[in-house]
């Protein structure tokens, strides 16, 4: 009796080890770290957002300065979120093409889109053949999306999320 009651623990114990952890699945991943994306287009500056005012969209949780803001993003996400959901741009439309994660601080506005970087030095680099990058980096997305990989600076970085 006592060895069969090891062997049930010993069981559950592992397939609760094996099971996913549903908080951070269910959650989902914080959008540009945080950042209010209405706020490059009305404030035109990164505005940290707040957790009162968040909405799920694209997998991801996305915040916002106000509540003004959240119904902006809300009413039309498409005009608001950065391409590529918000991962570096220089990463989708690298040679080598990856999802990165961004500076907030990093960020251009072209045609009325929002494109976001990982430091100040690659939208530098990323601004300097902008066309060329902006359409490498379209044209790779489909398939970059799909990755499940995130880095977090260059591809010799740690792996984030």
């Amino acid at each position: 009796m006592k060895r069969r009651s090891l062997f049930l623990l010993a069981t559950a114990s592992l397939l609760f080890t094996l099971s996913p952890i549903a908080g951070k699945t269910e959650e989902g991943r914080l959008a540009i770290r945080g950042y209010d994306p209405v706020a490059y287009f009305t404030d035109g500056k990164p505005v940290p957002g707040v957790s009162d005012y968040e909405f799920k969209w694209h997998d991801a949780r996305w915040r916002f300065a106000s509540q003004a803001h959240r119904d902006q993003f809300s009413a039309n996400p498409d005009r608001y979120a950065p391409e590529y959901d918000g991962y570096c741009s220089m990463g989708v439309g690298w040679e080598t093409p990856h999802k990165d994660l961004i500076d907030p601080e990093a960020w251009a506005i072209i045609d009325g889109k929002l494109y976001l970087t990982h430091s100040q030095d690659a939208l530098k680099k990323w601004r300097e053949h902008l066309a060329e990058n902006i359409d490498r980096a379209n044209a790779n997305w489909p398939n970059v999306k799909e990755q499940t990989v995130v880095y977090d600076g260059f591809l010799e970085g740690r792996k984030a999320e």
